[in-house]
């Protein structure tokens, strides 16, 4: 007995050393192997006491299980070292800088917590080691940390999906609850810009702390309840959103016409609410999540998954696998992808510090020698078959997934739609990601909290019975437009008129019931009382919830309020009164000529006679002369060419040239006075006593208007004198300050918008006349304080009112038929008299002739004369001379001088003289010879030369008969 257990001892030991040379010959699992095994160590710090902690750790061991089992046996080694951060930023800490101090690790996935990551990041950053980590803060930035890598979708990434929601339901306004952390508050500004590229505004922000009890969340929630806004964002996470939905049902908030949409994070573990909570308080949410594809790679990795839970967690009920799961297997991945890129079958430790004395644990850290190495290749990566879809890393980044839509309903959530950056929603996605080609709606059937089916508007009045506020101005005349009556006793407001019946219509019009009150507010007139602007100061201090009235649309008021979209015509002209038939006004002559252009007219006709004057002055002897024959030349050779009665004959090329220019314009001018006067005398108009705004001001006449109306200030822009203003209430006032004018205490024009002219002219339609231009304005409309959800819907409310019967029977109600009165379109009306513009062409054409030849001429005259300038003499004697060298006749072949004259008279007394001595000679001379010979003598006939015809004997010849009988009496 004893020798048997002696010989299975030594059989024992046998089979010890056996194993024992085997496994030396070997690879250890776990140990440096320089010759085959390369072992890369990564330390991995998760919240282990929650729930997504855990679920990322068997993720992870399952990443490194598929990757081990895939490799071959010479393949790198990946060696995990877990951390549990206990939710606690320190321990987050601690771990990190164990990690990497005593471990040397070559990565670190983790931490999930955004607070805590930061620090991690600036220790990678420091010992050049990639922290890949599925915070999802966009505080945390990748261009600012070179070593991180974000394994997870930032929850920016989701605003835009968020924001599409909210335009499809056409909600303006928003309330974002989230939660006072770096988690919470780092969506704030990319959720805010945007909703404000869909013109949606946050009316509110709500913080909620995690600490805080239900009390505080309570006190918020009814501060929230009073407000008008109905839509809420809720950006919590599921422990959190479970107190805060749990209460907003207890208030009442989770009822008919609230809307709630929950941010990714909370819809991707709502599997971590409990199931009560989903069925009696978040029925009706929509939700938002990166969407993962259900394949059957996802759906073999579940069965596996549960698997291992149960394995690691035995004593725990198993949770649900998501997406952060989905994520941290992905991401384990590509960092196993990016280990055997970088191979070598020895990983080199860190590089310590060349200083011995260390201070603290952060300066004997040293510095990876691999890390920067597994970043590069980690940056930029991807997984085409990654169990969450498409896992692609860019600079850093994981790129955004489409986004699913979902509808909580019973006990979980059901899909509805997705959204993608490309094709915004959509109700379908196909299987590559890509939008469907057809859809039938952007979004699946929805139930509404309070099991509703219509989607809410997104506001509503408090519950609290509270009124809508509406402002109407209390103001003297116009009643027709806006009577304000408030009863004596009972303090009752009543308020009619053709602007309150048209706000009564269109709240009926409404599609949803909206109570108010009317609060009359006083318009006065003076410089201290208030007036429209006033009023729309007072919505925009929530003095008021709404302003009617004949209230116009101005950019002034814009900038305090939000108005609907005008209910009457726009834009504001004058009225004045039409002046007596100008056919009888013994003047009427003098009208078809504005007085500019008569001045201009009579100046040129004595400028062109001076021309003339000085051309001819010299050469022709019908403009010489006494110096009063002379001036009086001057005016009658230019006026006579108005009708063409000159008779002057003219021997200068250069007048000829002037005269011919003058005419066509005396022809033009005498033409268009002919057809203006005759317009005059023939047709009958309506003329009124001013044709624009601007004649006032030329004038000094004094303006009315309205009392408290923007027009006021429109004129004094226009440069009227505000002395010369003068305010009225009624039309009745409006007609007797035109009637009796300006000068008598009253008016010469008045200045409204369209309503009210029209208003006017209906009632005085035959004493006054719209003229001028029509300044734009918008018209009249409703006023709401800025950023108001009711603008869209009343909007709405006024087109389909003014599309229907009841504003034509509302404007007959109020203003009467205006076909009993000749409708006068405000259309410029202006005189008939012809302006100076008219003509300023032929004026300069005239003038530049003329002014041309008589610069010529002078220029001519005096280099004929440049001896007397080339004298010592004087200024005043060259002036002198040359003044006496004009005045004299000049001699020339062109012109009958008197030389000819004295010689032919010479002759002929010569010849009497033979006459007398010699009698005998004398009866056998032909007298009739003798007279032709003197006319030869004389020169040419003067029919032959000048611009109009003169008498057939000239004085010269008649001097000689004279003579000549004379001589013969004798």
């Amino acid at each position: 007995m004893k020798s048997s257990k002696c010989h299975f001892l030594i059989l024992f030991i046998q089979f010890v050393s056996i194993i024992s040379f085997y496994h030396s010959m070997m690879p250890i699992k776990g140990e440096d192997n320089k010759t085959s095994v390369a072992k890369v160590d990564v330390g991995i710090i998760l919240d282990l006491e929650t729930d997504v902690g855990k679920v990322m750790h068997i993720s992870i061991l399952l990443a490194l299980d598929d990757y081990h089992a895939t490799a071959s046996r010479s393949a790198i080694r990946i060696v995990p070292h877990f951390r549990d951060s206990k939710k606690d930023d320190v321990e987050a800490a601690s771990a990190a800088i164990y990690l990497l101090k005593d471990v040397q690790v070559q990565a670190v996935f983790g931490p999930q917590m955004s607070t805590q990551t930061d620090f991690v990041i600036n220790l990678g950053n420091r010992v050049k080691v990639p922290i890949i980590s599925p915070a999802t803060s966009p505080l945390l930035t990748v261009k600012e940390n070179p070593f991180f890598i974000r394994g997870a979708l930032p929850s920016s990434s989701q605003t835009k999906a968020i924001s599409a929601i909210v335009k499809n339901f056409d909600w303006k306004e928003v309330v974002v609850i989230y939660e006072d952390s770096p988690f919470g508050t780092g969506i704030v500004p990319h959720l805010t810009d945007g909703l404000l590229e869909i013109g949606t505004s946050v009316s509110y922000r709500t913080v909620i702390s995690p600490s805080a009890n239900d009390d505080q969340i309570l006190s918020e929630l009814y501060k929230l309840k009073t407000m008008q806004t109905r839509v809420f964002i809720v950006h919590l996470r599921p422990l959190l959103a479970k107190r805060l939905f749990l209460k907003a049902n207890k208030v009442g908030m989770m009822s008919d016409g609230y809307a709630w949409i929950i941010t990714d994070v909370l819809t991707s573990l709502l599997d971590s609410v409990d199931t009560s909570v989903i069925e009696s308080s978040m029925q009706g949410v929509l939700g938002v999540k990166p969407y993962v594809p259900r394949t059957n790679e996802l759906i073999n990795y579940t069965k596996r998954w549960r698997r291992r839970f149960r394995q690691e967690y035995p004593d725990m009920d198993i949770v649900e696998l998501n997406v952060f799961g989905l994520w941290a297997y992905d991401g384990i991945t590509a960092l196993a992808k990016a280990v055997e890129e970088v191979g070598g079958t020895a990983i080199p430790k860190f590089k310590k510090a060349d200083n011995r004395e260390y201070l603290t644990d952060l300066d004997a850290l040293g510095t990876s020698e691999l890390g920067s190495l597994l970043l590069h290749s980690m940056q930029n990566t991807a997984l085409k078959t990654g169990l969450s879809g498409v896992f692609r890393i860019v600079d850093g980044e994981l790129q955004p997934s489409p986004y699913q839509i979902v509808n909580i309903i019973g006990k979980a959530e059901r899909s509805i739609g997705f959204w993608t950056e490309r094709d915004g929603i959509s109700c379908k996605l196909k299987t590559n990601g890509k939008t469907a080609a057809k859809c039938d709606k952007q979004l699946g059937d929805i139930f509404w909290p309070g099991e509703s089916t219509i989607a809410p508007k997104g506001w509503e009045i408090p519950t609290s019975g509270k009124k809508l506020r509406v402002g109407v101005p209390d103001k003297e005349g116009l009643e027709q437009f806006l009577k304000v009556e408030i009863d004596s006793k009972t303090q009752e407001v009543t308020v009619t008129g053709f602007c309150a019946d048209v706000f009564k219509q269109v709240i009926e019009s409404l599609p949803y019931a909206l109570p108010y009150e009317f609060i009359p507010f006083q318009i006065l007139d003076s410089p201290t009382s208030p007036d429209f602007d006033d009023l729309a100061y007072k919505l925009f201090s929530e003095k008021f919830d709404a302003m009617i009235g004949d209230i116009t649309i101005s950019a002034n008021r814009s900038k305090y309020v939000d108005f609907t979209l005008p209910f009457t015509e726009s834009g504001f002209s004058a009225v004045v009164p039409v002046k007596d038939d100008d056919r009888k006004n013994a003047w009427i002559f003098v009208k078809p000529l504005k007085s500019e252009l008569w001045a201009t007219t009579g100046a040129f006709f004595v400028f062109i006679g001076f021309v003339v004057w000085v051309l001819e002055h010299r050469v022709n002897k019908e403009f010489q002369g006494p110096k009063r024959e002379q001036v009086g030349m001057i005016f009658w050779f230019s006026f006579s060419t108005l009708v063409f009665a000159h008779k002057e004959r003219v021997t200068s090329n250069f007048t000829r040239f002037v005269l011919i220019v003058w005419v066509f314009v005396v022809l033009v001018l005498t033409s268009s006075y002919t057809a203006s006067l005759t317009s005059m005398l023939t047709a009958q108009k309506i003329q009124p006593t001013i044709t624009d705004l601007n004649d006032p001001i030329k004038r000094g006449e004094y303006v009315g208007y309205q009392k408290g109306s923007f027009v006021r200030g429109v004129l004094k822009s226009m440069k009227f004198d505000s002395t010369k203003l003068r305010s009225y209430s009624t039309l009745e006032e409006y007609n007797d300050a035109l009637s009796r004018g300006g000068k008598n205490g009253g008016v010469g024009a008045i200045v409204d918008e369209l309503p009210y002219l029209r208003l006017f002219l209906n009632k005085y339609c035959r004493k006054y006349i719209l003229v001028g231009l029509t300044y734009k304005t918008a018209g009249f409309g409703f006023a709401f304080p800025k950023g108001s959800p009711l603008v869209a819907d009343v909007s709405r409310a006024v087109l389909k009112v003014m599309e229907g019967e009841f504003m034509n029977n509302i404007i007959q109600k109020w203003f009467g038929n205006e076909t009993d009165c000749p409708r006068i379109d405000g259309t410029s009306i202006t005189s008939d008299s012809l302006t100076l513009d008219s003509f300023k062409g032929l004026f300069v054409i005239a003038g530049v002739s003329a002014g041309s030849a008589l610069l010529i001429f002078f220029l001519n005259f005096l280099y004929q004369n440049k001896e007397i300038l080339a004298t010592d003499d004087s200024i005043w004697k060259k002036l002198s001379a040359i003044a006496k060298v004009f005045d004299e006749e000049k001699n020339n072949s062109n012109s009958v001088s008197e030389n000819p004259s004295e010689g032919n008279e010479s002759q002929t007394t010569t010849l009497f003289a033979e006459r007398e001595a010699s009698p005998e000679v004398l009866p056998d001379l032909p007298l009739q010879s003798l007279d032709i010979r003197i006319s030869d003598r004389l020169g040419a006939s003067p029919t032959a030369e000048g611009f109009s015809t003169t008498e057939p004997e000239t004085p010269v010849h008649e001097n000689v008969e004279e003579r000549l009988n004379r001589a013969l009496k004798r």
